[in-house]
Order: structure tokens, then sequence, then C-alpha cells
């Protein structure tokens, strides 16, 4: 069985590959095809709507991997040098 910081870090992975599609999205051209045609224009606000969604997404996304990932770094570092006074001494 998986433990936490294993699960966490298939977590993480699949944000990444989550943040790498959502900027596909972003990427994508917004193609009006005629400027009288009114749902011509209801179609690019959405465009435009979702890929600002997609931008905000990433983002947080991100962020939130990042301030996982930083947190399992320092448990992992504290968890590395909390050895006591008597296994400190051992290895001199």
């Amino acid at each position: 069985m998986e433990d936490s910081n294993d699960l966490k870090r298939k977590i993480i992975a699949a944000g990444r590959k989550a943040v790498e599609q959502l900027i596909k999205v972003a990427e994508e051209k917004i193609i009006k095809q005629d400027p009288e045609d009114d749902l011509a224009a209801d179609r690019l606000k959405n465009a435009a709507a979702t890929k600002k969604l997609a931008l905000f997404d990433a983002l947080e996304i991100l962020s939130r991997m990042d301030a996982e990932e930083e947190s399992m770094d320092s448990i992992d570092n504290n968890n590395k040098s909390s050895s006591g006074f008597a296994e400190r001494r051992a290895k001199k």
C-alpha cells in the first residue's frame, strides 16, 4: 500500500499534467469569422472567458503543487536532521 507522500507525489504529477493541458487551451487561437454576426460575438466572449479561466486555473493549480512540494521537502529535511544526540555523535 502506498503511503501519503507517494500519493501526494502522484497528485502533484497529475496536477502538473493538468496545467500543461490548460496551457494548450489558453494557446488555442480564437477565430472570429463574421464581425457582424451576434453569434460570433458570443462565441468570441465565451472563448475569451474560457481562456481566462484556463489561465487562472493553471496558475492556481501550479501554486498549490509548488506549496505541497515545498511542504513535503521541508518535512523530509526535518526528518533527516532530527536524529538524536547519540546518533549524531556515533556518526563522527
